[in-house]
């Protein structure tokens, strides 16, 4: 192997503390936007703390996974913002996740066999499309939202709510192809935590994760390379695209319905269901391989199909605590971390989950604007281009100055 570590000695100082503060602002941004931060994270963890770029990448997932499951306990609390039924939409994520994992799997070999330049030009592609795309919808988003409030300001006038409180809603297109818009007076917009819960669902999500996370247990007591590690990769294939598939097959046939598009029940066609899968891979393969949640892909994607902003960042969280979990098993196998850095971090990130949703909340609440919510996705997933991508090149740059090895590395030759 080529590669070698650089692990710091976890020390109070400038670097931890600039770092923590770092890390604070990109989780609680990324927990909002339902992205997780991790392109802020890689190169803080490796500029400011010193850390080589894959161990950053590893650690990253470790922020992600505490980010991730502190916003879907604050998450669990909250209704769709005009329906009754849970913020996160469970059939998109019984949809998603399966191939996630797979696409997670994939990603960490692939971390291992990548150059930093090959995950730097990749990442730069990725992120810009992702951001431009992000922020052209908040933009399509907030010009809807500004055509909503104007005829809400025009009822009221005329003798509207008296008080209430309103939340208007934009309903689907009509014959006429227009836009219409309803009043509605919707107050429960929390619940009881076991009230959103919807057991059958998670009971599936979890034995998905837990058969793949097996095989992957099994996979790191078989020698690397040997017929048995291959076997045990090629078992997740069958296990992931086979519960994917039948999700897909239950939305097409209606058996299942997305019910979270502005009271709309999203007709599924072939297509669509195989764009989503597929997109699902790539997320997974890009978080795995560049130590970010995925949500960079899946956000902007939900926001395409006409999921509401906050049940989007939702779910695209509640998808991505299965995923960045994985990650962090596999990594910790690999022995890709040191733990005292990560459990230090994972208590900054957490922190910063919770301290995101409640701000971007009432910050939601005082404009009236649910396209708050894209913008900080965008705005998350360009500054992320932009760190990382400028991390990447420079270092590859030094690499090539100094002569180093900026090839392929070999799987078969990795133990540690």
């Amino acid at each position: 192997m080529h590669y070698h570590h650089v692990w710091p000695e976890l020390q109070v100082g400038w670097r931890v503390i600039v770092g923590s503060i770092i890390g604070f602002f990109a989780a609680a941004l990324g927990s909002a936007g339902g992205v997780g931060g991790g392109g802020i994270f890689v190169p803080m963890l490796t500029l400011i703390i010193g850390f080589d770029p894959k161990t950053s990448t590893a650690i990253s997932k470790c922020m992600i996974t505490g980010a991730a499951g502190a916003t879907v306990y604050y998450n669990l609390k909250l209704r769709h913002p005009t329906m009754d039924m849970s913020i996160i939409d469970y059939n998109l994520a019984l949809l998603f996740q399966p191939m996630l994992l797979l696409g997670i799997s994939i990603g960490v070999v692939l971390n291992v066999l990548f150059a930093e330049w090959m995950l730097t030009v990749l990442l730069i592609i990725l992120f810009i499309v992702a951001s431009t795309k992000a922020f052209s919808k908040g933009v399509e988003t907030w010009k809807r939202e500004t055509i909503i409030k104007e005829e809400v300001a025009g009822r009221l006038a005329s003798g509207g709510a008296d008080g209430e409180e309103v939340i208007y809603k934009l309903l689907p297109e009509g014959p006429d192809n227009r836009s219409r818009v309803e009043k509605k007076v919707y107050k429960a917009s929390e619940m009881p935590i076991i009230d959103n819960v919807y057991w059958k669902d998670i009971t599936t999500l979890i034995a998905v994760w837990v058969v793949i996370l097996v095989l992957h247990i099994s996979k790191n007591y078989s020698s690397t390379c040997s017929v048995a590690y291959w076997i045990l990769n090629l078992l997740q294939v069958p296990v992931a695209v086979g519960a994917a598939v039948y999700q897909a097959v239950c939305l097409y046939n209606g058996s299942r319905v997305i019910m979270s598009s502005r009271d709309a029940v999203i007709i599924w066609k072939v297509h669509q269901l195989i764009l989503c899968c597929c997109c699902g891979i790539l997320a997974g393969i890009v978080g795995g391989l560049l130590g970010l949640g995925g949500g960079f892909i899946l956000g902007p994607l939900l926001l395409e199909q006409g999921i509401p902003p906050q049940v989007s960042s939702a779910t695209a969280t509640f998808v991505m605590t299965f995923s960045s979990s994985m990650s962090v098993i596999q990594y910790y196998l690999l022995r890709r971390f040191p733990i005292p850095y990560a459990l230090y971090f994972v208590a900054v990130t957490t922190i910063a989950a919770f301290v995101g949703q409640n701000v971007v909340r009432k910050i939601i609440s005082i404009v009236g604007r649910a396209s708050v919510i894209i913008f900080v996705l965008a705005f998350t997933i360009f500054v992320s281009a932009l760190s990382l991508g400028g991390v990447g090149i420079l270092d590859t740059i030094k690499k090539v100055e100094e002569g180093q090895h900026i090839g392929f590395d070999n799987i078969c030759a990795y133990n540690s």
